[in-house]
Formats: structure tokens, sequence, C-alpha cells
């Protein structure tokens, strides 16, 4: 049998196949641009709340009305070295010192992760090395729906639960030492169950990106499972589980409604977790309520609590990208 001839392309159907690819070009343009736009907007975004707390704080913009920044009111030295946190009394009781506020945060934050950390990194491996495919297809969605309750829900949750019938029991019937309403250890269990999801999922997504075959490696080395998931697969993984943590954490400190409802509100310099102290996420949100003046220095203490909160979080964001740049193994 002969070949059958080629089709020729007559002039009309390359004007039209030119047609078509110059329009299939435009259209990615449009696409990528859309999609540029999209990215834009998280950067858009952060400047338009560093340029925010930067006007109330340190830098006189036109948009203030021309009032003095925090910063020209109360010293830098002051601020990060009184131990008192009174900005709505009045006189001589009136103290800009932030520690107090400081102590409270990282107190929740360090309870919440002692809480939020082991848990999740423990489920992260067993969903990881130890659990069959079935029994991870109901886990792992069910342990993420922890994710998607309101924080108001789990502030209410310690408030009408943990502390009266958990903490109570314990800690005051049981050993004897006073328990407030408004403590810090309630909010900071509840904080640890809300990041744990981010850290099981995290934790759980560096562990399976460790090639199969290391894992072969130790089993062919006569490894139990035991020793290839804490000595060949944590180890190989340790620069996303590290950045989990880090993540986790600044979510902890940034935690506002749980912390909120259920944590005290009287700023005090103390690390007792049965009573506690304000955290700046709770000022804010206390101080926001519209009873303080707006441009007097107690309202604008507010943008430089928030200014500082702002500088923690950034800062454990850029530490955990650099520990994943920093530690992260590459495999062939």
């Amino acid at each position: 049998m002969s070949p059958e001839p080629l089709p020729v392309r007559t002039a009309s159907s390359a004007g039209l196949l030119a047609k078509r690819f110059t329009l299939q070009r435009v259209i990615e343009r449009i696409i990528r641009g859309l999609l540029f736009l999209c990215a834009l907007v998280s950067i858009v975004t952060t400047l338009g709340i560093v340029i925010a707390l930067l006007a109330e704080t340190v830098i006189p913009l036109p948009s203030t009305g021309g009032s003095r920044p925090f910063f020209q009111d109360v010293s830098l030295w002051t601020f990060f070295t009184d131990t008192q946190w009174s900005p709505n009394f009045a006189g001589d009781q009136q103290h800009f010192g932030i520690l107090p506020l400081l102590c409270g945060t990282f107190l929740i934050a360090g309870i919440a992760a002692m809480v939020g950390l082991p848990i999740g990194i423990l489920s992260a491996v067993y969903l990881s090395e130890y659990a069959s495919p079935r029994v991870r297809s109901v886990i792992k969605p069910v342990l993420e729906l922890l994710a998607g309750v309101p924080s108001v829900v789990y502030g209410y949750f310690a408030l009408t639960v943990i502390t009266p019938y958990v903490l109570r029991p314990i800690f005051q019937n049981g050993l004897g030492l006073t328990v407030d309403i408004y403590n810090a250890l309630s909010p900071g269990i509840v904080v640890g169950i809300m990041i744990l999801p981010m850290v099981c999922s995290l934790s759980e997504d560096a562990l399976r990106a460790v090639p199969r075959s290391l894992r072969e490696a130790g089993y062919a080395l006569g490894s139990t499972k035991y020793d290839v998931s804490a000595k060949v697969v944590l180890p190989a993984a340790v620069s996303g589980i590290i950045a989990s943590f880090l993540l986790a954490v600044s979510r902890a400190i940034g935690e506002t409604m749980a912390v909120a409802m259920a944590g005290p509100n009287l700023p005090r310099f103390t690390l007792n977790p049965l009573s506690g102290g304000q955290t700046m996420t709770s000022f804010i949100a206390s101080i926001s309520m519209g009873e303080t003046p707006i441009g007097t220095v107690e309202y604008k203490s507010m943008y430089a609590v928030a200014l500082c909160l702002f500088c923690i979080t950034l800062a454990m964001n850029v530490i955990s990208q650099w520990v994943m740049r920093r530690y992260r193994e590459a495999y062939q």
C-alpha cells in the first residue's frame, strides 16, 4: 500500500493557527498578570500594616494629624525595662513597661509549646511511619478538624471546662494551690491544642518527604521500625520539623480570642501559670474597644505593643525560613 499524502497546509489554515497562537499568548499574559497581582496583595498588605504601625509609634505622618508618635513621649529604655504596665492610669501611676505583657505572652506560648509540640510530632511520626493507609485516612482529617474550630470556642472551653473541672481538682483540691479563674495555664493548654494540627501536618509532610531508600537502608542493616523512625527519618526531616515548631509557636504568640476570654486581663510580671498576666494580644483587644480617646498616648500604646508583636512574629518566621534553608537535605 502506498503511503497517504500529507495534508497540504494552506494559507488560510496557517493564518488561523497564527491567530490561535497569538490569542493563547495574550491569555497567558493576562493570567500571569492576575497571578502577579494576587501575589502583590500580600506584599502591599504587609507594607500597609508596617506603615500604620510606624506612623503611630516612630515616624509622624500627615495622616496622623501631626500628633506626636508614641516613642517621642515614652523612651525605648522605659518601654523595654519598666516592670509595670498601666497606661490607663494618671499621673505617677502611669507606666509603659512592656515586660509584664511580654512575660504573660511568652508564658502562655511556652505552655502551648509544651502541650502542642510533643503531641504534634509524635502524632506526625505515627501517621507517617506506623499508621496504615486506612487508619491514616480517618485520623488525619479528624485531627485537622481542630484547625477549623473557632478560637472563641476554645476560649469558652478553657473557661468553663478546663479551669473548674481539670485544673482546680488537680492543683487546688489535690495540691492545695490557689488557681485563679483567669489563669495562664488554661488558655495555654487550649492554645497548645490549637497549634497541634499545624505541627502535625507540617511535620508529617517533612517526614513523608524523606526518601523511601533511607528507610530501606535502615531495615537492611537490621534496624527496627523505632530505630529507623528515630535515628534515620527524624534527623533527615529535622529542618521541616523545626520550621513547623517555630511557625506554631509564632501562631501561639499571636492568638487573641482564646487568651482574651480565658486568660488574665491584669498585667503582672510573674511566671506563675496558675495566675499569670495579660498578654500583648489581649491588651490590644481590650484597648481597642473604643473607651480610650483616639490620639492619646494611651491609645498609641496599642500600636507600640502591636509593633513589638509584629517584630517578634516576623523574627520567628525569618528564623524558620533560615533553618529550612540551612539544614534542608537535598536528595537525588
